[in-house]
């Protein structure tokens, strides 16, 4: 199997909504993205199966040390050997990849945030710093892209956490902040036991709220002179965005089942909006060349 047919296959098996996006990016683009994707579920898999906190560390450290061969132009793995080109060709900062391994060292290390000035620690390098890169990967020419990029990649982490809170209780793991959760009257040991209370709605709807927040300053940051080449972060926004919708929808149970969106669901999103970028770009070109 090849390295790049192993990303894609990677990317394929988790179901999620940002393989949907890849799948209207131009050849070079969609190769250089799925290989960061197949790297990010390379070493959230080492968190999330590995029951010793021991063995875990040990294969964070040996992803670490890939990343340095990788970089030296000497990859092992079928992942990093994938993304030696994007790499170099895009120069790719090291220390992205290296703080995306921070960010998922510190499930070993906590299982509770205080609050949300310790979660967003957390959110940037795990979520954050993907978009940082994907930014680079799709090209960007105002900075101000940047900022787009890292703050989108926040939302959609926040959108998963509310999405994952009982899965991740299950596992013995608050992502929700522990202040908020005392604000809104749940207490950390009932959600733990997957029991708690009235007062979760409405932490959940303040959590949702969040998000929203995080989507709309996102957007506000996007230049419109990179919308057309960030085009793939829209479309994931708006999967993750309808995901948003269909949580509240639901009354917020999310403690009783882990609502989704139907792969054809997420299918038909990206490209409806594919299609209205489309259309916004030729508006656009057509307001710019009339100035």
């Amino acid at each position: 199997m090849s390295p790049d047919r192993y990303c894609q296959d990677k990317a394929a098996a988790s179901g999620s909504s940002f393989y949907y996006s890849f799948l209207f990016l131009p050849p070079d683009q969609r190769q250089a993205i799925t290989a960061l994707y197949a790297f990010c579920r390379e070493v959230d898999d080492v968190v999330d199966e590995c029951s010793d906190v021991g063995v875990a560390r040990t294969k964070l450290d040996w992803w670490r040390a890939e990343l340095d061969r990788c970089f030296d132009g000497e990859p092992t793995h079928p992942v990093t050997t994938a993304l030696l080109n994007p790499v170099h060709e895009r120069n790719l900062p090291r220390e992205y990849f290296q703080e995306i391994i921070d960010g998922m060292e510190m499930d070993l290390e906590r299982t509770r945030y205080e609050s949300f000035s310790d979660l967003a620690l957390y959110c940037h390098r795990v979520a954050g710093v993907v978009g940082l890169l994907s930014a680079e990967i799709f090209g960007y020419r105002d900075r101000h892209t940047l900022k787009y990029a890292e703050t989108l990649g926040t939302a959609f982490q926040l959108t998963n956490i509310l999405r994952d809170v009982r899965e991740d209780a299950e596992r013995g793991r608050i992502y929700l902040p522990l202040d908020e959760l005392f604000e809104h009257r749940v207490n950390p040991h009932d959600l733990l036991r997957l029991e708690p209370g009235e007062g979760m709605r409405g932490l959940c709807r303040h959590q949702a709220q969040r998000a929203r927040d995080y989507y709309r300053r996102a957007l506000d940051y996007l230049p419109d002179i990179d919308r057309e080449a960030q085009r793939s972060g829209l479309i994931m926004a708006g999967i993750y965005r309808t995901l948003l919708d269909e949580i509240e929808s639901d009354g917020f149970r999310v403690m009783e089942h882990r609502v989704r969106l139907t792969p054809l669901r997420k299918l038909w999103i990206a490209w409806r909006t594919a299609r209205r970028e489309r259309r916004w770009q030729r508006h656009y070109l057509k307001q710019a060349a009339r100035a």
